[in-house]
């Protein structure tokens, strides 16, 4: 399998992240974002709008990290990751719809506009970083993990830009549930980190 890459990339990273913690190699085509590779034609032709991550699986090509996720999970038959079941799937899957919503246009909105000097307003990402931060913190007050009492694709979805939130000018000390959740997803074992990545305490 390759994945197109960019290492700073948070839902590039989801796709590592998700093959490193269950032992799936991935062969990584780095994509120069910076020089416009993603908007050339040859690219376009994997991914029509032009975004990273693109995983190829022989001649199977999905774009999105969700997708990707939701993918690599079935193929390999983890649904300690990811259930089968109606209800598991369920609760899982609306964590993969936040981490492509509210996270998105929260934390990741705040670092794009801060390390990436995307045209973004500032205020209103670290005002929805500020919301989904508080609702992650509720959450993970009283649970280990976002749901089924276990780590599961709803944690590497959400986590990413989470853990990069304070390149993008969020504090996260106000969220120690957070925290000590982001704590246990690096304890995990066969975890790899990414660069800009808040530290462990």
């Amino acid at each position: 399998m390759k994945l197109h890459d960019l290492d700073l990339s948070g839902n590039c990273y989801k796709a590592r992240l998700f093959c490193a913690l269950i032992g799936v190699d991935l062969e990584i085509v780095p994509v120069d974002f910076l020089g416009g590779a993603h908007k050339r034609p040859d690219f376009l032709t994997l991914n029509p709008f032009g975004e990273i991550p693109v995983l190829e699986d022989g001649d199977l090509v999905l774009r999105d990290s969700q997708a990707i996720l939701v993918y690599l999970a079935r193929k390999h038959d983890r649904d300690d990751w990811l259930p089968a079941d109606a209800e598991g799937l369920a609760r899982v899957t609306q964590w993969l719809s936040t981490a492509a919503n509210d996270v998105a246009r929260g934390p990741n909105d705040a670092r794009l506009r801060e390390k990436f000097g995307y045209d973004l307003d500032a205020e209103r990402a670290r005002a929805k970083a500020a919301g989904v931060l508080a609702i992650l913190n509720d959450r993970l007050e009283a649970r280990a993990w976002l749901e089924l009492g276990r780590p599961t694709l709803a944690d590497v979805a959400c986590y990413p830009y989470v853990a990069l939130a304070e390149e993008g000018g969020v504090s996260l000390t106000p969220y120690p549930a957070v925290l000590r959740w982001m704590d246990r997803i690096r304890a995990l074992p066969g975890y790899v980190g990414m660069p800009g990545q808040r530290a462990g305490a």
